[in-house]
């Protein structure tokens, strides 16, 4: 869509999402500093969520490297891509991560496209912002058709040159048409084609958008106006026309180290832990348990990308986050993305135990059992306000957001406000390694 009027007339609906909610720890809760003891009714969560994922031993598996990825799609992405942090953003097989804005009729083929042609011009929406990316898919458009990605987007946007950046697919349209960001700059070159698939990229580093089409650059732009945009959601449109979309990958920009490789410096382990950590082959060794290596800075909003691998059969660990800082009478009080790669009756899609790589433990369960024991995968947090999402090996395993009270706890109840990272060594056979830990912090608010 490529006119501010137009825009204005879309009627944008907020999708009502499904979210998961419990109560619970695998480890005693404090009764002070911001918590209550555990009550009568959070008990009850407790045993129905055990209950919930009790399963028959002899079909239990715990990630043997043999099984296939039953019920998982087709992974898109190189080890490569996947180790330098790429991520599907469709799946190929739903629209898990994504929402529309209104009735327009989004679906998925047979053949795992996107696709929409009928209904008001509208939106599909991912359901996390992203801040600084590199976005490539693949678009067909019908003749005559006007489409768009848009980029930094709000929820609703009214107007193209303040509420996001639309990098506008529209061959017919001789200002600000295919290649433009609409109403802020005109493509670099003229790049057409209608019904045929186009493969697009784009990057978005600050103020700075480049982008190129089949692979010949057409936007170089730097924003450095009152209306520029430092985050927002990432969006597919239908104004006119058939519109497809396929392949679409983002590749989370400006994320920086958080270990060096060479020494725990920036972290240390929380008094009364019995895990030792140590760094090897530029990883960081978890052994025994249970303990707690916690990073001395926080982060509220952000991007943790990391590497990690279990180097047993059926091992638990996790990934806490917004944390209140550990002491050896309460460890772990936050966020957990839970890290145990077991699955039942040979069906990845059948978490176990605590609910799978890439869960929220006692929260929610992990769409799929990715990854395999004894093998590197990639895993990627999105945290930013009450929404938390996770990727593992490049597919979305989690999309949440915590509709519970506000609570300085995130055991007890929503967290937005900053807390540290931690690495959990859960119990004496913990073996597990991580390596590549980065973080990207979203900028301010527009």
């Amino acid at each position: 869509m490529d006119r501010a009027a137009s825009l204005s007339l879309l009627s944008f609906l907020a999708l009502s999402l499904c979210c998961l909610s419990g109560c619970g720890s695998e480890f005693p809760e404090p009764s002070s500093s911001g918590s209550t003891a555990t009550t009568s009714d959070e008990r009850a969560v407790d045993i129905s969520e055990q209950t919930s994922t009790t399963t028959d031993k002899a079909t239990e598996h715990k990630g043997p490297t043999a099984l296939p990825l039953n019920g998982v799609p087709k992974l898109l992405l190189s080890d490569e891509e996947l180790r330098d942090g790429w991520i599907q953003l469709f799946d190929g097989q739903t629209l898990s991560g994504w929402t529309p804005n209104n009735d327009v009729d989004w679906h998925v083929t047979d053949d795992g496209v996107i696709e929409a042609s009928q209904g008001e011009p509208g939106l599909l929406l991912t359901t996390v912002p992203f801040a600084d990316f590199e976005l490539r898919c693949e678009y067909w458009v019908a003749e005559d058709g006007n489409s768009g990605i848009f980029l930094r987007c709000v929820p609703e946007p009214t107007n193209p040159t303040k509420d996001c950046y639309e990098f506008n697919i529209f061959d017919s349209r001789d200002q600000f048409g295919t290649g433009s960001l609409v109403g802020r700059a005109e493509p670099s070159a003229k790049s057409l084609g209608e019904e045929r698939w186009r493969t697009c990229t784009i990057k978005v580093e600050g103020n700075h958008f480049t982008a190129s089409l089949d692979g010949d650059a057409v936007l170089d732009f730097k924003d450095d106006t009152e209306n520029f945009r430092a985050n927002g959601r990432i969006g597919l449109q239908k104004n006119a026309g058939l519109v497809k979309f396929r392949n679409v990958f983002v590749k989370p920009l400006s994320t920086a180290s958080i270990f060096n490789g060479k020494d725990l410096s920036g972290w240390h382990a929380v008094a009364g832990s019995k895990s030792e950590f140590k760094v090897a082959d530029e990883a960081i060794s978890v052994s025994n348990g249970p303990g707690f290596l916690e990073s001395n800075n926080a982060w509220s909003d952000f991007v943790l990308q990391f590497e990690a691998k279990t180097n047993g059969d059926g091992l638990n660990s996790g990934v806490f986050f917004r944390l209140i800082p550990g002491s050896e009478e309460t460890p772990s009080n936050g966020y957990e993305l839970q890290i145990e790669n077991v699955f039942a009756n040979d069906d990845r899609t059948q978490p176990k135990d605590n609910a799978g790589t890439g869960a929220i433990f006692r929260r929610t369960r992990a769409r799929w059992v990715v990854p395999n024991d004894h093998e590197w995968f990639t895993m990627t947090l999105i945290a930013h306000g009450p929404r938390i999402a996770a990727w593992v090996n490049g597919f979305q395993v989690t999309d949440w957001e915590d509709n519970r009270s506000a609570d300085p706890n995130p055991r007890r109840g929503s967290k937005i406000e900053a807390g540290p990272i931690s690495l959990q060594g859960h119990d004496p056979t913990t073996n597990l390694s991580f390596r590549n830990l980065r973080v990207a912090e979203y900028p301010a608010a527009n």
